[in-house]
């Protein structure tokens, strides 16, 4: 049975920054994930070049049943405080629209700055390593690992969410918590387009590649369940040959 201070389970964009940060911190840090490749979905995202966050990022950019949980994150970590690291690697990038920062040159830029944060917390990283049971005891956690056995009294969940499964996405994080009793909110799809019967959409087919800024709002409207979170935001609307896309939808 191994032992570490804390044990992460999932090597995404914040599996690693956690990872590395603790480890900066002193605390002895073992990272698994089950996927072979780092990070894809870091890799894949902004179209090859890694939208990483937005200076205009503020509570009011958030729909949460606790606003202040955004609040108190925001405030103790803001886009400066990550921007100020990358060029402390030296990484270049730009604003392209409304805010939003991408890399310059590839989002593995951006992998590579957390594989050596975590490098510099000496983070100890088994990848693929498959968790195969978690079992809550007295001091803290034990993982059966598909490389052995593991305790820890710090355990981390950073497996994300269901989308894009060819790249490792998957319910596992959401699985245990179901097995741990925690209070699931049910999930439903969300980054998904609007489309439309073809006979409505004919008129604006034409339009198909179009983009053009708009102001959306969310919630409360006619017919919307009781208790449902409100909105408004600004974001561009992509017309295609089917209905609406793009990051406002």
């Amino acid at each position: 049975m191994e032992n570490f201070d804390a044990v992460i389970v999932g090597a995404g964009a914040a599996g690693l920054f956690c990872a590395g940060m603790a480890g900066q911190r002193g605390v002895r840090v073992l990272l698994l994930d089950h996927a072979t490749a780092v990070a894809e979905k870091i890799r894949i995202s902004g179209g090859g070049r890694c939208n990483f966050t937005n200076l205009g990022a503020s509570p009011a950019n958030f729909l949460s049943d606790n606003p202040h949980f955004c609040r108190s994150a925001l405030a103790r970590y803001r886009p400066s405080d990550f921007t100020d690291l990358l060029r402390r690697h030296g990484v270049s990038f730009h604003e392209k629209h409304l805010g939003q920062l991408f890399c310059d040159h590839s989002s593995q830029d951006i992998i590579d700055v957390l594989l050596r944060e975590c490098a510099a917390g000496q983070v100890t990283r088994r990848q693929p390593c498959s968790v195969l049971a978690v079992q809550r005891v007295t001091k803290g956690f034990e993982l059966t690992t598909s490389a052995g056995p593991v305790h820890t009294p710090q355990l981390v969940i950073a497996t994300g969410g269901l989308p894009i499964p060819q790249i490792g996405a998957s319910d596992w994080g959401l699985r245990l918590a179901r097995d741990w009793g925690l209070k699931i909110i049910e999930t439903r799809p969300a980054l998904v387009p609007l489309t439309f019967a073809s006979s409505e959409w004919a008129p604006l087919v034409e339009l198909s590649g179009l983009s053009l800024p708009a102001r959306l709002t969310c919630g409360g409207g006619k017919g919307a369940p009781k208790g449902a979170l409100k909105g408004e935001f600004l974001e561009d609307v992509l017309f295609t040959h089917r209905g609406l896309s793009g990051p406002g939808t």
